[in-house]
């Protein structure tokens, strides 16, 4: 009997995205009953993944999508580990799909979601309910997505450096305690130009924020960035597109299995970038993994190559 697949794609998709859709689908038909599914909104995607339940569901998308499809399911606790995701990277952005080693050209995503295997993976859950599937970063980091979402339109996957540029040189830093697995790593006093959390290893389309991430070792790596000056942001910005901004004094990294943001009274709010979703400002947020609960298809090695 042959496999049966769902095929989620968004109804926004555009003409050469729906191109890339279109000969996934055409390799997943020669050994599988696959339905395609257009959805405009989650409550669409809501209704197809309930619909076609016994399928395997395959995700056109980037780390918008699977976020989408995680929260949905965590929200209805039915996340499942052996009920394995396929991908079809779709978009600019796939730094999940990057981290995992799933490949970005259409053909070689469909032929993973039909050979590959499930590798179980963490997902973190902030203090609002809303998951994390690869990674989150306030400070500057969510400062240039908010930046590049208005960009990204004509300048795709060079909207994001532009953005961490623009706002690298523009903001004096924000001034937050973090705090790891509940001992503090890092005091309000000295501001952060960026703070990531990884659960993957890149953001924005490949920038290796924590480059040393594994998705599956129930950790979050926390990169606290407290850069000062033009001349040292910029080298660190040069640094962390190489992955080795991690190499600097001025950079730190922890692993845990919390994380908690929190800014002193009347300090700066912080916006936080969650999967590519700019949250509005807030003065306090955080994070608990919740390992193994749900799994993607991959085959080969998980390596990510940059």
């Amino acid at each position: 009997m042959p496999q049966e697949l769902l095929v989620i794609v968004n109804e926004g998709a555009g003409s050469t995205e729906l191109a890339a859709v279109d000969k996934a689908v055409e390799v997943l038909r020669r050994v599988a009953d696959v339905v395609v599914a257009r959805t405009a909104d989650l409550d669409a995607l809501g209704a197809a993944l309930r619909v076609h339940r016994e399928r395997t569901t395959v995700l056109a998308g980037g780390d918008g999508s699977l976020h989408a499809a995680v929260q949905l399911l965590h929200d209805a606790h039915q996340l499942d580990p052996a009920r394995p995701f396929g991908l079809i990277p779709l978009g600019t952005g796939n730094d999940l799909a990057r981290t995992l080693g799933i490949p970005l050209d259409p053909v070689g995503a469909a032929e993973t979601v039909l050979d590959g295997y499930p590798r179980a993976l963490d997902i973190a859950v902030d203090n609002t309910g809303e998951v994390l599937v690869n990674a989150a970063h306030a400070g500057v980091g969510a400062e240039a997505g908010r930046l590049a979402t208005g960009w990204k339109p004509t300048l795709g996957v060079a909207a994001y450096p532009l953005g961490g540029l623009v706002a690298g040189f523009t903001s004096e830093g924000w001034h937050m305690d973090i705090e790891v697995d509940g001992k503090q790593v890092h005091d309000a006093e000295t501001p952060v130009l960026m703070l990531g959390i990884g659960n993957g290893r890149s953001i924005g389309g490949g920038t290796p924020l924590a480059p040393n991430a594994e998705p599956d070792d129930g950790l979050l790596d926390v990169v606290v960035a407290d850069v000062q000056g033009p001349r040292n942001r910029y080298e660190y910005g040069l640094a962390l597109r190489n992955g080795v901004h991690i190499r600097r004094e001025d950079v730190h990294v922890y692993r845990g299995s919390t994380v908690v943001l929190k800014a002193p009274e009347g300090a700066d709010v912080f916006r936080v970038n969650t999967d590519g979703e700019i949250s509005d400002e807030v003065t306090h947020r955080s994070w608990e993994v919740k390992p193994g609960v749900y799994s993607i298809l991959v085959s080969g090695s998980a390596r990510a190559v940059w």
